[in-house]
C-alpha cells in the first residue's frame, strides 16, 4: 500500500505578501491584474473571501464586491524563490517529489525512513518546518493515492492535515458527493443529478459497464474514482516541456473580443514565469488552451519563435474548432527547448 502526502500551501501568493508586509495581514488583499485594465484576480487571501472575492474573478468585479479591496500584482521572481525553499523541505523526507505548481506537490513516501515511516508524522513535520522556516501554512492531505491524497488536503483548509487510512477508503469515498471528484465541474455534476446521480455511493449503483455507457471517458474516470482506485505514480522525474498560465472564467463566454482581453491579461504573467528560466529567443513555440463548457478541450500549438501578438491568431483558430460552444477556461502555453538545446544556446552566446 502506498504512502502519498499531498501539500498545498494557503492563498501562497497573498500569504508571501502579508509574511513580508504584515500590514496586509487584517485588509482584503488579492494579487492580480488592476482593474481599469480588465486584469484578473490570480489569488486572494481569507479576509477578501469573506467578501466573495475569488481567484480568476475579474479585478472590477472584485472592487465592486470589497470596495476596500487591496490590490497589488504578483512578484514571481519572489514566490519562485519560496517555492524553491519549499521543495528542499520536501526533499528531507523524499526524492519522489511532483510538483504541481509553485505552491502544491505530492510526495510519495512509501520507502522513506523518516518518522519511522509514518507519512502522518512526516506531513506534519512538513507542516511545521514550511511554518517555522518560510513563515507560511499549508494544508495536506495522506491517503493511499493521489486522488484521494488531494481531496484529504481540502478537507482541513487552511493550515489543516487530513488523513485517510487505507481502512477508511470506502466509507470515506461512498458518502462523497460527485461534484467533488476531479473533473466534475458544475454543469456535469447537473448531468449526473438529473439521472439520480448525487454521490459516488449512487454511482456505484448504477455500475461499471452503465457508467462508461453512458458518459465514455468520463466514466471511465467515474469507475475507478467512486472506488476510491487511482494507480498514477508521483513522477518526480518528469521532463518539463511547458510552461503555461490558465485561467477558469466566471462566467462562460462566447465572444472572441471578451477571450483575447482575458488572455492578454495573462502574457505578462505568462512571459514572467518563463524569463525567470529562459529568454524569449529560447522558446520553441507556443499555444493556447481552450476548456469548453462541457469539459472537452483543445490546444492550439504552432512551433517557432514567440510573438505575443501571434496568441490572437491561435485563439481565433481555437475558437473554429468550439463551433460555437461557449468557453469556460483560457490558457497559454510556450514550448521549452530540450536541456541540450539550452546548453548549446548558452555556448554559443558565450
Amino acid at each position: 500500500m502506498r504512502k502519498i502526502i499531498h501539500i498545498d500551501m494557503d492563498c501562497f501568493y497573498a500569504a508571501v505578501e502579508m509574511r513580508d508586509n504584515p500590514a496586509l495581514r487584517e485588509v482584503p488583499l488579492a494579487i492580480g491584474g488592476s482593474a481599469d485594465r480588465r486584469g484578473v484576480i490570480s489569488t486572494c487571501n481569507y479576509v477578501a473571501r469573506r467578501f466573495g472575492v475569488r481567484s480568476a474573478m475579474p479585478s472590477g468585479l472584485a472592487r465592486k464586491l470589497c470596495p476596500p479591496l487591496v490590490l497589488i500584482p504578483g512578484r514571481m521572481a519572489v514566490y519562485k524563490e519560496v517555492s524553491r525553499q519549499l521543495r528542499a523541505i520536501f526533499l528531507r523526507y523524499t526524492e519522489q517529489v511532483e510538483p504541481l505548481s509553485l505552491d502544491e506537490a505530492y510526495l510519495d513516501v512509501t520507502m522513506s525512513p523518516c518518522c519511522g515511516g509514518s507519512a502522518t508524522l512526516m506531513a506534519r513535520e512538513i507542516r511545521a518546518a514550511i511554518s517555522t522556516e518560510l513563515g507560511l501554512t499549508a494544508s495536506a492531505g495522506v491517503a493511499p493515492n493521489k486522488f484521494l491524497a488531494k481531496l484529504a488536503s481540502e478537507q482541513r483548509k487552511p493550515d489543516g492535515l487530513f488523513v485517510i487510512r487505507p481502512q477508511e477508503v470506502d466509507e470515506f469515498v461512498r458518502q462523497l458527493p460527485l461534484g467533488k471528484l476531479p473533473g466534475i465541474g458544475r454543469k456535469t455534476a447537473d448531468r449526473l443529478e438529473s439521472l439520480g446521480l448525487y454521490s459516488c455511493e449512487d454511482a456505484r449503483q448504477l455500475g461499471n459497464e452503465e457508467l462508461i455507457a453512458r458518459f465514455g471517458k468520463l466514466g471511465e474516470m467515474l469507475a475507478g474514482r467512486i472506488w476510491g482506485h487511482d494507480e498514477q505514480p508521483v513522477q518526480a522525474q518528469r521532463v518539463r516541456k511547458t510552461i503555461g498560465v490558465e485561467t477558469t472564467l466566471a462566467s462562460d463566454v462566447l465572444d472572441e473580443a471578451a477571450c483575447w482581453q482575458v488572455l492578454r491579461q495573462l502574457i505578462p504573467e505568462l512571459e514572467q514565469r518563463f524569463s525567470v528560466s529562459y529568454g524569449k529567443e529560447q522558446l520553441m513555440g507556443q499555444g493556447i488552451k481552450l476548456k469548453f463548457a462541457d469539459f472537452q478541450q483543445t490546444t492550439v500549438y504552432r512551433r517557432g519563435g514567440y510573438q505575443p501578438e501571434r496568441f490572437h491568431d491561435l485563439l481565433h483558430e481555437g475558437l473554429l474548432r468550439a463551433q460555437g460552444k461557449p468557453i469556460r477556461l483560457l490558457g497559454l502555453v510556450v514550448g521549452l527547448p530540450a536541456a541540450g538545446e539550452v546548453n548549446q544556446l548558452a555556448l554559443d552566446l558565450a
